[in-house]
């Protein structure tokens, strides 16, 4: 997703040139995934570095992500954390997975990575049943919209004290200000962003950056 959403066209040109940092890796997948159906999917490359820099802000050592698409986020993630951290990335493809398996090898991340194959609420379920409430450090969801709010609460189970969630999509192009939209997935981000800013169990901030990006950090 582009900043142009957020930004008029001259200074969407100077961010881009100012504010944004993409080595020659993360621009070689960026370019393969842009041709594919679903390359919108992808995430902006000044949200990558957002993502990357809040995974070291936190200290993060353990981190979820529910959405993998070509791996993008999941590959400046796993960059972000030291050597023994370890990321669970949470997809259904295997077609689209498969690109980010062959990127996480050229980075030397691959090690860091456990990806499954699964619904993703299964995926969290499980990770709850096996009793890893209250130790991931970060989480990020990027997967379909309406699954947003059951996404949301597992892994705020999942998340300690302290523990930091971003979330993408929660601008949705400006279509959640548009009084005439009643998609699913519309209804869905409304409705998600409405719960998150009642919750008082986080600290949140809806950041207009690429898409929308909301933060909650678990008290």
């Amino acid at each position: 997703m582009s900043a142009s959403f957020l930004f008029p066209p001259q200074l969407a040109a100077y961010y881009a040139r100012v504010a944004v940092r993409e080595d020659a890796l993360l621009r070689e997948l960026r370019a393969e995934t842009a041709r594919l159906p679903n390359a919108q999917m992808q995430i902006a490359p000044e949200e990558g570095m957002l993502l990357a820099l809040l995974v070291k802000v936190v200290g993060a050592r353990r981190c979820l992500e529910i959405g993998v698409f070509t791996g993008y986020s999941s590959l400046v993630t796993a960059r972000a954390l030291p050597a023994d951290g370890r990321l669970l990335a949470c997809d259904v493809s295997a077609e689209w997975t498969a690109v980010a398996r062959r990127y996480w090898h050229r980075a030397g991340v691959a090690e860091r990575i456990e990806l499954r194959l699964a619904p993703a609420l299964q995926t969290l379920e499980a990770e709850l049943a096996a009793g890893h409430a209250g130790t991931y450090d970060f989480a990020f969801i990027d997967a379909d919209k309406t699954g947003y709010l059951d996404y949301y609460e597992r892994c705020l189970r999942l998340l300690r004290p302290g523990g930091l969630m971003a979330v993408d999509n929660t601008l949705w192009s400006g279509a959640v200000a548009d009084p005439h939209d009643h998609s699913a997935d519309t209804e869905a981000l409304r409705a998600f962003n409405a719960h998150v800013a009642d919750d008082a169990r986080v600290d949140f901030c809806l950041v207009p950056i690429a898409d929308g990006v909301t933060l909650a950090r678990k008290r």
